[in-house]
């Protein structure tokens, strides 16, 4: 039980990004630009982390500098690449469209792994990545065909939102051999803010920043789908290999679709349907127990 605990968090922190649109096009609706929004999340994530900190971890609000670079890697070539992009895609494309694109991720992170953490490559893992990619496609729907679909500025957006989120689970790998979830989690979000503030100047929205529907847009999405989600995804790569997680966290998706059924009226038939499954099936068959040859027990599979 103990060891499907990890799982658990990857599987409830990506149900958490699946519902991040809501955020992203009520802040976009009240005329915030794509970096923006990125921005008004870090912040208000790293504020909520240092209340956090203050009141329950105090002894891990601290890194050395050498390790700065870790958290650059995570903050500004993960967090800020891959929320950009993503933001972007999803006002460039359709939800659906811009989902896909983003879970191109695991064959990032399967490629990273392999690289730079030394993790085994396998047919087995790279079959999943695939599956996972067209349960994907099929859970959102989208005609691919469609010119109307395919914008190439979309496309390459919705890529990078793919390979910065491939990034995080690749420097947090080796941010987590130093620090604990909160430390890796609250510096990621730190050094993100510090990097996009000046950038945005956001603070010169501040009118607009302060009314009621606003805030609760800003605190949402800054605790919902991130401190919250990203606590849990950092808790559960201590235990899990990177390439695994990424294939456990596209069940986002299916949780988008669900939003998108009830929201915004769109449609779920038989082809969601199978699609959903195969993500399931994928996420279940990457777990497994495996045996071992020699003995007669089994045990879960690297967890």
């Amino acid at each position: 039980m103990k060891k499907a605990i990890p799982v658990l968090f990857i599987a409830i922190s990506a149900s958490l990004w699946g519902i991040i649109a809501i955020f992203v096009r009520g802040l976009t609706e009240a005329g915030f630009t794509s970096m923006e929004i990125v921005t008004i999340r870090v912040v208000t994530a790293a504020m909520l982390l240092i209340i956090i900190g203050v009141i329950k971890y105090p002894a891990q609000m601290k890194i050395k500098f050498s390790d700065t670079g870790l958290f650059i890697g995570t903050g500004i070539f993960s967090i800020v690449l891959f929320n950009w992009c993503y933001f972007s895609a999803i006002n460039q494309l359709n939800l659906s469209l811009a989902v896909i694109l983003l879970y191109t991720a695991p064959a990032f992170v399967t490629v990273l792994s392999y690289l730079f953490l030394k993790e085994k490559m396998n047919s087995t893992k790279i079959g999943l990545v695939f599956a996972t990619i067209a349960g994907c496609v099929l859970v959102a729907g989208v005609n691919l065909n469609s010119a109307a679909d395919i914008r190439p500025i979309g496309i390459l957006t919705g890529l990078g939102a793919g390979f910065g989120y491939a990034l995080y689970t690749i420097f947090g790998k080796f941010a987590l051999k130093k620090y604990p979830t909160y430390t890796v989690t609250l510096f990621t979000f730190i050094i993100a803010s510090l990097a996009l503030l000046p950038v945005t100047q956001l603070w010169e929205k501040w009118n607009l920043l302060v009314s009621s529907e606003i805030l609760l847009y800003g605190i949402g999405l800054g605790l919902i789908p991130t401190v919250i989600a990203y606590l849990l995804y950092t808790k559960g790569l201590e235990k899990v290999e990177g390439s695994k997680a990424a294939i456990i966290a596209t069940v986002e998706p299916i949780i988008a679709t669900i939003l998108s059924v009830f929201l915004y009226e769109e449609g779920f038939g038989v082809i969601q349907a199978t699609g959903s499954l195969i993500i399931l099936l994928s996420v279940i068959i990457v777990n497994r127990p495996k045996k071992r040859q020699g003995n007669n027990y089994t045990e879960k599979a690297s967890i």
